[in-house]
């Protein structure tokens, strides 16, 4: 599969569940949970290990596609800095699950409602459960620009996290592919890492304000289109040049990776890289009972600020339950 593509189970049809079907029973069973964390990846996990210690029933549904799988190492979480993200999320999820009232579905969430006594949800394997809460963890999904070279360099020396990725780039030489006029702020912040050059890849030219503000941070424009990128990170322009990278970064825009947050009706707003799930300060959405966290909030982007945004839903969640 394409990195950056859209899971195939999200393109599953939804149908309409008929009221007879198991799930669709709100009474406690053992398929009710105080709250459901969809998505298990850093801000799911940091969410239910909260919910866990309050000693609350959490079940932890997830796709296994964390957003960082293409990077070797993660950088920037405290405590786990410079090691390898799938080392990460195994030893959050065995400790999730040495609390007996976590339970863990690899699976995906194909359907969700809210129901009298809180929400139903059925998953692609045929799961029925509900719950009295729900938190949405499910992150998104990267619109690898469409250029040759990028697919197979993402995570590794083409980058949209500097606060991740830039340390280990030595001061080096680095750019910053445009995809429009969002990206003069990307390319202000990146000599603290390196030379920096601002590919506007004739997508925008930027307006003299920024023209004044780059030159003063030392950023070369280089308005040539990219037609690939080689070696580490290095790009070929439209008119034969290259130009030498050590690493490349871009603002690139994302989408959600599951409609679940609509198909619950919480408020989707539109932000500069794409759709995002609307929360308050506590992380709830706009449905009652509905918390969302992580990279599919706008308290996303890296590890670090995911799990910070996770620990807020996972305790104001379990708040809710007490104090509606």
């Amino acid at each position: 599969m394409r990195p950056g593509a859209a899971h195939p189970l999200f393109s599953i049809a939804v149908f309409p569940l008929s009221k007879d079907e198991s799930f669709m029973n709100t009474e406690r069973s053992s398929t009710h949970f105080d709250v459901v964390v969809i998505g298990g990846s850093y801000a799911g996990q940091s969410a239910a290990m909260q919910l866990a210690r309050a000693r609350r029933r959490v079940l932890v549904v997830d796709a296994g596609l964390r957003r960082n799988r293409f990077s070797p190492v993660s950088h920037g979480l405290i405590g786990q800095d410079g090691r390898p993200p799938d080392e990460i999320a195994a030893n959050g999820k065995a400790q999730l699950l040495a609390y007996p009232n976590v339970q863990w579905l690899e699976d995906t969430v194909i359907h969700a409602e809210r129901a009298d006594a809180g929400f139903v949800f059925r998953s692609a394997l045929g799961q029925h459960f509900n719950a009295s809460s729900v938190v949405l963890a499910f992150g998104v999904v990267d619109e690898i620009p469409d250029l040759e070279g990028a697919v197979e360099r993402w995570g590794r020396s083409v980058y949209h996290c500097p606060y991740c990725h830039g340390y280990e780039l030595n001061e080096g030489r680095i750019g910053v592919l445009g995809n429009g006029s969002i990206s003069p702020l990307l390319a202000l912040l990146m000599p603290d890492w390196g030379k920096t050059v601002l590919l506007t890849n004739g997508t925008f030219e930027p307006n003299d304000e920024q023209r004044d503000a780059l030159a003063e941070r030392g950023v070369a424009i280089e308005p040539e289109r990219v037609t690939r990128i080689v070696d580490t990170a290095s790009v070929e322009l439209a008119d034969g040049r290259r130009i030498a990278l050590d690493g490349l970064f871009t603002m690139n825009r994302t989408h959600l990776s599951s409609p679940v947050a609509e198909r619950l009706g919480c408020a989707i707003e539109e932000g500069p890289l794409g759709p995002y799930i609307r929360t308050d300060d506590s992380m709830e959405t706009s449905v009652p009972g509905v918390f969302a966290c992580g990279d599919a909030t706008q308290r996303g982007g890296s590890v670090a600020l995911a799990v910070g945004s996770g620990a807020l839903a996972g305790i104001v969640a379990h708040r809710k339950l007490v104090i509606p």
